[in-house]
């Protein structure tokens, strides 16, 4: 602050009342996309279907609540794929029976399956040929399949008895996950997205369902590649390797582990977690 002709500091104050005085502009939000919930500038729709993929399976996503915060989520990507009829998102942990009636009259469906590797859960390919022969059009299957990381699936899964009455299936031979900018449990791990398209393509024998979900997948994944995103390899690459430095928590002795490793719905059954 300048002194005044008396070597007094000039009185400035002025300058900072009309400061306070000014209104703040808001800061500028982006454009979202409606359709696919990207950014306008990063928009998927170009790569989603021009109609919505008309199926007969309806696909039933148990999603744990932390899911919902996740960034570069499948899920919104498979709900502008396909019809609204054809996709529903239930969010929650706890689903305690008499408690969600529509939930579980559609779990008695002798056509509902749910996506998760149990003792008795049968190859979902061989499920296909014993409930939809060649020359027959498909059943209205529903497919459940727990939204979450491994740990929340299990527990989602464990914790609520209404999904153990459908038949349990798994995925099997699916190949490396194309979903290369998040960091997979397991070579085989597939996303969301991924497990849904792999399921339905299996249940339905269309191949083409698995080309139309994947192409906004491989499309999102190109995107963030190109703004500097790194490709990420599986924690069981990265083990084998010894790249993979995390250690299980402590209170994880050998056996659970070894539980955790043979059980995980990530382990080659296609579960979905992103």
């Amino acid at each position: 602050m300048a002194d005044g002709e008396d070597g007094s500091a000039a009185d400035d104050s002025w300058f900072f009342d009309s400061l306070a005085h000014l209104t703040p502009e808001p800061p500028t939000k982006r454009t979202m996309c409606d359709r696919c919930g990207r950014p306008a500038t990063v928009c998927l729709c170009p790569f989603l279907p021009r109609q919505p993929l008309q199926v007969s399976t309806t696909v039933y996503i148990i999603q744990h609540p932390h899911e919902e915060t996740r960034v570069l989520r499948t899920v919104p990507l498979l709900a502008a794929c396909l019809p609204p009829d054809r996709c529903h998102v239930i969010r929650g942990k706890r689903f305690k029976r008499g408690h969600h009636p529509e939930l579980e009259q559609m779990l008695s469906s002798p056509h509902t399956y749910v996506l998760y590797p149990s003792e008795d859960a049968l190859d979902i390919d061989q499920v296909a040929i014993a409930t939809h022969p060649a020359n027959q059009d498909p059943p209205p299957y529903n497919m459940v399949i727990i939204d979450g990381t491994w740990t929340q699936a299990r527990d989602i899964y464990t914790a609520n008895e209404i999904f153990h009455s459908p038949k349990q299936v798994k995925l099997s031979g699916t190949g490396v996950s194309e979903y290369v900018i998040r960091t997979q449990p397991t070579d085989n791990s597939l996303s969301t997205l991924e497990t849904a398209a792999v399921a339905m393509a299996a249940l339905e024998r269309r191949p083409e369902i698995k080309e139309v979900l994947f192409a906004p997948l491989r499309a999102l994944c190109k995107f963030q590649l190109e703004c500097g995103a790194q490709p990420h390899q599986s924690k069981e690459y990265l083990k084998s390797r010894g790249l993979y430095k995390k250690p299980f928590p402590h209170h994880h002795n050998s056996e659970c582990r070894e539980v955790l490793k043979k059980t995980s719905p990530h382990n080659s059954t296609g579960k979905a977690g992103l």
